[in-house]
């Protein structure tokens, strides 16, 4: 009698252990698909090539951009933004927002003004030598931004006419990470 109760109790135990790896592998792969399709339409991976963006980011540092968040909020002054370059297919630029929707941009003696008034920011590596199309005001439409590199002397930028004013719907995201390098490593 105690030997088909330890057999049985055996068999359970066989069961139950069987459901768990089961329940296991499940999860696992439950949770490997909803990464990936968070990846694909709310993320994406890119790397950042030059040194437009130098200090903040470096030729070669993989990022994760965040694809998401500006369908419900509009992009902010400061924000790193990835958009496609026009004129070169599989292009990515990353810049800094700086010209806001309706305000007008110059830049005079190395300075950037918004709306007369001068921008305190502290994002720029060195002073800008080379003001472009800002030398005069430039005024923003209803759904444009301004953008700079923070390497500000080695950018092409919203200063020049191939990259001039970015239309919102060109904004695919926000640059949210960087994985690597690992020292660098964190939210920017």
């Amino acid at each position: 009698m105690k030997r088909k109760r330890t057999a049985k109790k055996a068999a359970v135990r066989k069961k139950s252990v069987v459901r768990e790896v089961f329940g296991g592998i499940f999860y696992f792969v439950a949770v490997f698909v909803c990464i990936w399709l968070a990846a694909g339409y709310a993320g994406e991976h890119i790397q950042a090539a030059g040194e437009s963006m130098y200090p903040t980011l470096n030729d070669g540092d993989d990022l994760i951009i965040d694809k998401l968040s500006y369908r419900f909020t509009n992009p902010g002054r400061f924000d790193l933004v990835v958009f496609p370059f026009r004129y070169r297919e599989d292009t990515l630029y990353i810049r800094r927002i700086i010209g806001l929707p309706g305000e007008t941009v110059q830049i005079q003696d190395g300075m950037i003004y918004i709306n007369s008034r001068e921008l305190d920011e502290d994002y720029g590596y060195g002073k800008i030598s080379n003001p472009g199309l800002a030398l005069e005001p430039v005024t923003l439409g209803r759904d444009e931004y301004f953008v700079l590199g923070d390497n500000r002397n080695s950018s092409s930028d919203s200063r020049e006419p191939s990259v001039g004013n970015i239309s919102r719907s060109d904004i695919i995201g926000k640059v949210w990470l960087r994985i690597r390098p690992l020292s660098g490593f964190g939210f920017l």
